[in-house]
């Protein structure tokens, strides 16, 4: 199920500067992230985007934590 989910992902540097992609589409994965995170509701979000399903969704949200997931991460100093 998650490789299915993140295969809707296509990174191409002839789209999109090579930014992480819907497939089929030219909507990157960091402005459905993006709008999940200012708390725009999922329903809005497939209504901006006609083209998008929720699986689509899903796959941003799993494409970003794997990223994290893979990610070292180095405590910052307390300013």
């Amino acid at each position: 199920m998650k490789q299915a989910l993140l295969n809707r992902i296509v990174i191409n540097p002839k789209i999109m500067v090579g930014k992480p992609v819907i497939r089929g589409t030219r909507i990157p994965v960091e402005l459905i992230l993006k709008k999940l995170g200012q708390n725009i509701d999922v329903k809005e979000v497939l209504e901006d985007f006609p083209r998008l399903k929720i699986e689509d969704i899903k796959a941003a949200v799993m494409y970003a934590e794997s990223l994290v997931e893979n990610t070292e991460v180095f405590p910052l100093s307390p300013s």
